[in-house]
């Protein structure tokens, strides 16, 4: 084991003490652990500067990290970071500071709608959810919003993209995505000053991760979208680890509803249509019976 120190315009130096497996550039060159502490830093750093803050009178400082544990994926590279952060003010008293630091990764809402109905209405809507096992959740099966990350390309990608991509053929492509999260959360720096993500947290009570939730909307041909409802079952064959659901929008809250994405999905796209917050895709006229469709409104 080995300890280094970190500045903190706060609290000084911080010592951070590693374990065996870790070293000090590993940790530096983490991009959850880069980002936890710059975000910590600042929002700590506000209690200070504002004297409305709610701790300005006793403002607490980060007084030393202690790493206890780390897991690296099968290249070697940095995955997890288990982590004791003791955060306290002058009179002892203490913030929780456990923290399980994995970084963010985005939430995928794909829906799919037959391209004989307008496209301004919300009939036949369904969305895919991956149905895979969940090992911390001691699930072999959990339907939940296909999960993954938008890669350099700017292309969603990971485990699901993937199965979705090998299922229906479907690519992603960022042009084609909105930022569910982007467009209803606001900058926390408008309203506290902190620089939180504009995402959502799934676990903020033990764990550092965000998860922006993307929308993006297909229409299919029914034809289509009928084979897929046969085919999209969450039925797994024999060793297959990851599957695909196709569920109705209306019920996608109740089937996935153990999954805080697929929930927090469902309430960000309810709520930004009631307010008018989300621009329909631009779609071209699809023919129905050799005409163009002509929308009849809702």
């Amino acid at each position: 084991m080995s300890t280094f120190t970190i500045s903190s315009s706060i609290a000084g130096e911080v010592p951070v003490h590693l374990t065996s497996d870790l070293t000090k550039a590993q940790l530096l060159s983490f991009p959850a652990f880069k980002n936890w502490i710059s975000t910590l830093e600042h929002s700590l750093s506000l209690q200070e500067q504002n004297e409305n803050h709610t701790f300005h009178a006793s403002p607490y400082k980060l007084r030393k990290i202690d790493i206890q544990s780390v897991d690296f994926f099968g290249s070697g590279k940095l995955g997890f970071v288990k982590l004791k952060a003791e955060v306290s003010n002058d009179k002892g008293e203490k913030l929780p500071g456990s923290v399980f630091l994995r970084g963010g990764s985005v939430g995928m809402m794909l829906i799919l709608q037959p391209d004989d109905v307008s496209p301004e209405s919300e009939e036949d809507k369904h969305v895919i959810l991956a149905v895979q096992p969940r090992i911390p959740a001691g699930s072999l099966s959990l339907a939940e919003l296909p999960a993954g990350m938008i890669d350099d390309s700017g292309e969603f990608s990971g485990a699901a993209a993937k199965e979705i991509k090998e299922e229906t053929g479907l690519d992603i492509p960022k042009d084609q995505l909105i930022e569910l999260t982007k467009l209803a959360l606001p900058e926390t720096q408008d309203l506290t000053g902190e620089k939180l993500q504009q995402a959502v947290y799934p676990s903020p009570g033990g764990s550092d991760e965000f998860v922006p939730i993307f929308l993006h909307q297909k229409r299919v041909k029914r034809e289509t979208l009928k084979e897929w409802q046969g085919k999209l079952t969450g039925l797994r064959d024999e060793g297959e680890k990851i599957t695909l659901k196709l569920v109705p929008l209306d019920q996608v809250w109740k089937e996935g509803g153990r999954d805080a994405k697929v929930l927090a999905s469902w309430a960000l796209y309810h709520g930004l249509r009631r307010e008018g917050a989300m621009a329909m895709p631009s779609l071209p006229a699809t023919l129905v019976n050799n005409t163009p469709y002509q929308s009849k409104g809702l």
